[in-house]
């Protein structure tokens, strides 16, 4: 039986490195077709680029001589776009709408505490200037 385990074993070595050789055949071939396609694609790419940009210029040149045709025609009336205020007001508009508004309680409550804090500080103002009031008497008299 230990006879059996070794062959087996000797014989899957070989195969291994047979198939690495045949992968890495397999890459290098692979590879290089792959490089041979990506330089027909850039020259196809190139070339058709170079068609478009000669097709732009006679395309721009046929522009011209239309527009040059075109000057004894009578003009067609223009459409009025909306003026700036009333463009403002619809996109104020919908500004608007996609405000998120505060609850009632909400208000009700920041309201509280801003008046809260603003009759903190009119004490402390008045308590200032009563004692710098109190403090001129003192030095005056």
């Amino acid at each position: 039986m230990s006879k059996k385990k070794k062959k087996s074993a000797h014989k899957s070595k070989p195969s291994v490195k047979v198939t690495e050789e045949k992968v890495l055949d397999e890459v290098k071939t692979t590879e290089a077709e792959t490089n041979a396609q990506v330089e027909t694609l850039t020259a196809e790419v190139l070339e058709k680029t170079d068609k478009e940009v000669k097709a732009e210029k006679k395309g721009k040149n046929k522009a011209v001589e239309v527009k040059a045709k075109d000057v004894n025609k009578p003009k067609k009336e223009k459409v009025k776009k909306p003026n700036k205020v009333a463009r403002a007001i619809k996109n104020t508009g919908s500004e608007l709408k996609k405000v998120t508004w505060p609850k009632f309680k909400e208000v009700v409550k920041q309201t509280g505490i801003v008046l809260v804090v603003v009759l903190v500080f009119a004490l402390v103002i008045f308590g200032l200037d009563a004692l710098c009031g109190w403090l001129t008497n003192l030095l005056l008299k």
